[in-house]
């Protein structure tokens, strides 16, 4: 019995070092380049061109509201000599109050397109940490990290980088893949 106690025991060292090798070279801790899933994200590109589209059209209207006034200022201008001063302080009262309306406006669109941008942001980045959570789960990972090149992550070794895999099933998945 004591002749097998030795070789088992050996055995059993032998077999918790592999493990442990083992367990230190196949790391549980990989990361994911956001930028780089922003970026190549298909949807990201489908939404921003949407917001691009309405955008543009939020700031024609103003561009339009804008060339009305200065059209109108300027027939004022042009037309000032002739009137009383009556006519004068009614229609600089005019002008002025409907630039001031002009101005409210394009502050208000532009808090729509800052809000609609974020909206669109925050969309993009939920689909990304909902599919790198479901990612992780199924492929057993315990922590996957985002780096952003904002200093989180300062060096990993590339076979750590899930990017793009995670990239060609978040695209796969939102094409109906």
């Amino acid at each position: 019995m004591k002749k097998l106690a030795l070789p088992i025991s050996l055995l059993a060292l032998a077999t918790s070092m592999f493990t442990l090798v083992y367990q230190m070279n196949t790391s549980d801790k990989v990361y994911v380049d956001v930028n780089k899933l922003l970026e190549g994200y298909e949807r990201t590109k489908v939404e921003r061109e949407a917001f691009n589209e309405k955008a543009s059209t939020l700031k024609a209207n103003v561009d339009s509201l804008l060339t009305n006034w200065q059209k109108e200022l300027q027939d004022y201008e042009k037309e000032r000599s002739s009137m009383t001063q009556k006519e004068l302080e009614l229609k600089q009262e005019l002008l002025g109050s409907k630039q001031q309306q002009i101005s409210n406006y394009q502050q208000a669109i532009q808090r729509q397109i800052q809000e609609e941008d974020q909206k669109v942001t925050q969309t993009v980045i939920n689909d990304i940490n909902d599919y790198v959570k479901e990612y992780g789960k199924k492929n057993g990972h315990k922590i996957i990290f985002g780096a952003s090149g904002g200093g989180n992550i300062m060096y990993a070794d590339e076979s750590a980088d899930l990017t793009q895999k995670v990239l060609e099933g978040l695209n796969a998945e939102y094409k109906g893949n």
